[in-house]
């Protein structure tokens, strides 16, 4: 299973904090992740696929071609700034 978390404005248009989901097997990056959960999830698409939605992995930043295994956490979150 995989858990994945939405944050701020991608929580919103998505309307889901967070969700629990079976890993495809023809799933091995995160790349292939994100368009498996558009593809079962069409409303997710122009909140997954809007510039500069930021992920990651267990809690690291990640990029489009890491590695997802089972047990995995996601998250998508918009970029952040601080002061």
């Amino acid at each position: 299973m995989i858990k994945v978390l939405f944050f701020a404005r991608i929580r919103d248009q998505i309307g889901l904090s967070e969700l629990t989901t079976e890993l495809p097997e023809d799933v091995h990056d995160l790349s292939d992740f994100t368009r498996a959960l558009i593809q079962a999830n069409p409303s997710f698409e122009p909140a997954l696929t809007e510039r500069n939605v930021l992920t990651a992995v267990n809690q690291e930043m990640a990029s489009p071609s890491t590695t997802i295994e089972d047990g995995d956490e996601i998250a998508y979150f918009p970029p952040v700034t601080g002061g």
